[in-house]
C-alpha cells in the first residue's frame, strides 16, 4: 500500500483501522446481489404482497397478472437470496416473508421513497 504513504492528508492514522474497513468492506460485498435482486419491480411487488400475507403461487400470479411459471421462477430467486420461505400445506406451497429482516427493509425503503416523494 505504497500510495498511502505519499498522501499528505491522512485520516486513518492506525493499521488496526484499515484492517477494521476492510473487513467490513468485505461483509458488505453480498449486499449488492441482494440489491440485484431487489431492484426487479415484480420481485419487489411479491416482496410487498407477501409482506401483508402469506400466499400461494396461483394467487400471486392472479394478483400480478403473470403466468404461474413466471412468478414461480422469480420466487426461486427470492428463496435463493432467503428472503422469503415457502411452506407445503397439501399440493401447494404457501409462501411468506423469510424473518422480521425482510420487513424492516421493506418498510424502511417505503419510508424512504415516501420521503422522496414529498420533496
Amino acid at each position: 500500500m505504497e500510495s498511502r504513504d505519499v498522501c499528505s492528508v491522512r485520516q486513518l492514522n492506525c493499521t488496526d483501522n484499515l484492517e477494521v474497513l476492510r473487513r467490513r468492506i468485505l461483509a458488505a460485498s453480498g449486499l449488492s446481489e441482494l440489491f440485484r435482486v431487489l431492484a426487479d419491480e415484480t420481485r419487489t411487488r411479491i416482496l410487498y404482497v407477501l409482506a401483508e400475507q402469506e400466499l400461494c403461487v396461483c394467487d400471486l400470479a392472479w394478483l400480478l397478472e403473470m403466468s404461474m411459471p413466471a412468478v414461480s421462477h422469480h420466487l426461486r430467486l427470492l428463496k435463493l437470496m432467503r428472503m422469503i420461505r415457502g411452506e407445503r400445506r397439501g399440493k401447494q406451497v404457501f409462501y411468506s416473508l423469510q424473518d422480521h429482516h425482510v420487513l424492516t427493509l421493506i418498510r424502511t425503503a417505503q419510508e424512504h421513497f415516501a420521503e422522496t416523494q414529498d420533496v
